[in-house]
């Protein structure tokens, strides 16, 4: 039998007497995809850690090639051929893109003579074969979020890296990007390194990995053929309970339309002529392909960009919306999609971004009363089961998903009548899903008016009462929950007009 590339044996680490990993064992083979999935918490970036020598494992072994690794750090790492892209690259801003490279691969003294054409020549190499066209001169702070990556596949690449670990790399990609990506990884594989692929995106798993392990509560569960496992039995095996409870959608009655869109235009935004409705207690699904116009309109409603062109009502009253402002004052709340952006303020605690849309009810004369407002954040923690130790917690220092909770406290403390929600499970995991799917539930329940965007149709299908879907900024066509299906959906983002008994339903 060929010796594996990788092989974690009995891996245990702990952390303050929380046990992270309980005789976690892995192995990756030459040539092969490997997935490591799991929920937040589950022990995925600890066990990583140990593999690129940033962490040091309490007991177990670590063996590369065939040989036990005694002594573990970065730079030994490096030098056995792992290397790591994450979710957010580790890119200098103020330097070049081929100075970025350079930086991650050249050796020498800081005075010897630099061959910037000879630089410059790698960097064009490194960066086409990681599958993008980027201009090495251009500072790597005005690159996109997929460039980035680009050229942190590139710096692996040039490492001639035999081991590469990818976390969460598709989390801020186009579906257009994450098959370039696909495509690189497919290259790499094909040359004989291994990939460790560690995604929430279960169908990611299953179109470029050979083989998944699943994670929970610091423990191997299980290993599988990733082609073979399905989607339920690994959500299962991550979660401990049955996929139905992920999608936890439950018949309410459905009230008087909260907010209704009238032939909408905005061109600043680029949507035409949308019209669409939402009720008390039911949830609106917004698909569509990347593009399509899905996030402008609800900028369109909550008066990012406002509209120049048709009718908004609330309550079946015609408003203006030129401002947040207005929109909040109307009953719209809002979490839009980048949570890290503009969802929550990262360096501020959990009360701070709790109460940051709703300062007027916990401050006087100016004055915020930081009783109230811990207060406030103890509510929402409780309710929405946000995993922290205090309300003074550090926003930054939670997970992808406490921190979309945190999000949706904010808004839900300014007691909306109307909310939107964009993406609002991007990049968190399964159970966490779970919870956010459940609170939306309780809320259409006591009668909200839900608008989510969502770019998985699995969500769309499982949370939604009725499904508008997009193409190229205007509403192509309605559907209602028993009548939409994956094809039907497709069908209408991609323009093609509704056939059969595909109605258009206001």
């Amino acid at each position: 039998m060929t010796t594996p590339l990788l092989e974690a044996k009995s891996i245990c680490k702990a952390f303050a007497g929380v046990q992270a990993l309980k005789d976690v064992s892995f192995e990756l083979r030459a040539g092969e995809v490997h997935a490591l999935i799991g929920e937040n918490g589950a022990g995925k970036s600890t066990l990583i850690k140990i593999m690129t020598g940033a962490l040091e494992a309490d007991s177990g072994a670590l063996i590369v090639s065939g040989k036990s690794i005694s002594r573990h750090d970065p730079d030994t790492a490096r030098s056995l051929g792992i290397a790591a892209i994450y979710q957010q690259p580790s890119v200098f801003p103020h330097l070049t893109v081929s100075e970025n490279i350079a930086w991650s691969l050249e050796t020498g003294s800081p005075w010897r003579k630099i061959h910037w054409k000879a630089r410059k020549r790698r960097a064009l190499e490194l960066l086409e074969r990681a599958g993008g066209v980027i201009d090495p001169n251009r500072i790597a702070g005005t690159l996109s979020m997929s460039e980035q990556q680009i050229v942190e596949i590139a710096k692996a690449i040039g490492a001639e890296a035999k081991i590469l670990i990818a976390d969460e790399p598709t989390a801020s990609l186009t579906d257009r990007e994450v098959g370039r990506l696909f495509r690189v990884i497919a290259s790499l594989r094909d040359q004989g390194a291994g990939i460790i692929f560690i995604s929430h995106r279960l169908e990611e798993v299953s179109t470029i990995a050979d083989r998944v392990t699943v994670l929970r509560d610091g423990a191997a569960i299980a290993t599988r053929d990733a082609r073979e496992a399905q989607r339920a039995e690994l959500i299962e095996m991550m979660v401990g309970r049955s996929v139905a409870s992920v999608f936890p959608k439950r018949t309410v009655a459905i009230g008087e339309i909260a907010l209704e869109l009238r032939s909408v235009s905005s061109r600043a935004a680029g949507i035409r002529n949308v019209s669409l409705s939402v009720r008390r207690g039911e949830i609106l699904g917004l698909a569509g392909l990347v593009g399509s116009g899905r996030t402008q309109v609800a900028e369109t409603i909550f008066g990012l960009t406002p509209a120049d062109a048709g009718e908004i009502l609330v309550d079946g009253e015609p408003v203006h919306i030129c401002s947040p402002a207005h929109a909040k004052k109307r009953g719209i709340g809002y979490v839009p999609e980048d949570r890290r952006e503009h969802g929550v303020v990262l360096e501020m605690p959990i009360a701070a971004n709790i109460s940051l849309a709703s300062l007027e009810r916990i401050s006087q004369h100016g004055w915020i009363d930081e009783a109230q407002e811990s207060g406030l954040a103890r509510d929402y923690i409780g309710r929405l089961r946000i995993k922290a130790e205090s309300v003074a917690t550090v926003t930054g220092t939670l997970s992808g998903g406490n921190q979309q909770k945190v999000a949706l406290a904010r808004w839900l403390a300014t007691d909306p009548k109307i909310l939107i929600l964009d993406e609002p499970t991007q990049g968190v995991d399964v159970g966490s899903k779970a919870e956010i799917h459940e609170l939306m539930t309780e809320l259409a329940q006591r009668g909200m008016a839900i608008i989510m965007i969502s770019s998985e149709l699995p969500e769309i299908l499982g949370m939604s009462d009725r499904i508008a879907v997009m193409h190229a900024g205007c509403v192509s066509g309605i559907l209602s929950r028993h009548e939409a299906t994956q094809e039907k959906i497709l069908t209408l983002a991609l323009g093609h007009p509704p056939t059969g008994e595909m109605a258009i339903i206001r």
